[in-house]
């Protein structure tokens, strides 16, 4: 019988803690910063501190994804023993463990990048019990693996991971300042007329009744842009590579329905549109390609899945590019 393992609080965060953030941590997202600080609470407890508006940044609730300035206070209520080992972590199979190392795109002494499947979390939490991050570091055995940017849970494709401290501050500071090219397939619902094009909408997020994540155009939205470039196109759908300029959440899903074209596979954007005829099982999004300062250009192919739709498709009937 394998035993389970109550994880360690330590004492001092049984009371009230502050932080002061340097500029070592400028930049970092509170979550990332809470992690490697309360050691021995399970993630899945952070999470539910900060959404509870248990941990306050000068003094104001913050989401996980808040990222944090020079001279920030930070505020943690005090976490009981019986708060913090109430959601014992879940064990990671080793298939899925090693299934994990195996797709490691890339790798040096600083950095990982891994070819993420679809349909697994970047990290646990908020009913999650694992993932990406937490397996990588059970197959690897390294404490201190770190992610650096997230994709969605049903995107597929390259996602960076430091082994480093200064290489996660780095690459951080190269995605803040858009030095970081990310390139996207997507396939989408109807034909895209223009070859290239920048599709430029402001994106405001938003909560549903139930708490979910949503994002829409609005003038009250924050600046984003997306650049659009046609691969192929089919008879009612169009494969493209879809490279963000600005990091905002669900931006090339909400801005392929800004134009008429959701991605095929979407649930939550632009579904009520149908297209018939092909057998989608998934979000068809993968993030491909990652062009970063001083490394060499990191591809990743076309998962099966999305391989099968675009064979679906040509069977339909292809157009001239």
């Amino acid at each position: 019988m394998t035993e389970t393992k109550i994880p360690h609080v330590d004492t001092a965060w049984q009371t009230v803690t502050w932080f002061d953030v340097t500029e070592h941590q400028e930049g970092q997202r509170i979550d990332n910063f809470l992690f490697t600080r309360l050691k021995g609470v399970p993630k899945s407890r952070i999470y539910r501190l900060i959404r509870e508006g248990e941990v306050r940044v000068n003094k104001k609730r913050v989401k996980a994804e808040s990222k944090l300035n020079i001279g920030d206070q930070i505020r943690v209520a005090p976490i009981r023993y019986q708060q913090a080992t109430q959601e014992p972590q879940v064990p990671v199979g080793d298939k899925v463990a090693k299934g994990l190392l195996a797709r490691i795109i890339y790798e040096d002494e600083g950095l990982i990048v891994v070819n993420k499947p679809s349909g697994i979390a970047v990290h646990g939490g908020s009913g999650v019990a694992y993932g990406l991050i937490e397996a990588l570091r059970q197959a690897t055995g390294k404490k201190y693996l770190e992610l650096i940017h997230r994709i969605d849970r049903d995107t597929s494709g390259l996602v960076m991971i430091s082994k480093k401290r200064s290489v996660l501050k780095i690459l951080q500071d190269d995605l803040r300042e858009h030095r970081i090219k990310k390139t996207y397939a997507a396939i989408v619902k109807g034909v895209v007329a223009l070859d290239s094009q920048q599709i430029d909408a402001p994106l405001l997020r938003y909560e549903l009744a139930n708490g979910e994540r949503r994002v829409r155009v609005s003038n009250e939205g924050k600046p984003s842009q997306t650049q659009w470039l046609v691969a192929e196109r089919f008879q009612h759908a169009t494969l493209v590579h879809a490279s963000p300029l600005t990091g905002r959440t669900h931006q090339i899903r909400v801005h392929g329905l800004s134009i008429g074209h959701p991605l095929i596979g979407d649930d939550k954007y632009g579904h009520q549109t149908p297209l018939h005829d092909v057998n989608v099982r998934r979000l068809c999004l993968h993030a491909m390609r990652l062009q970063i300062p001083h490394y060499p250009v990191i591809e990743a192919p076309l998962p099966e899945d999305m391989q099968s739709v675009i064979a679906q498709l040509r069977n339909l009937g292809q157009m001239s590019k």
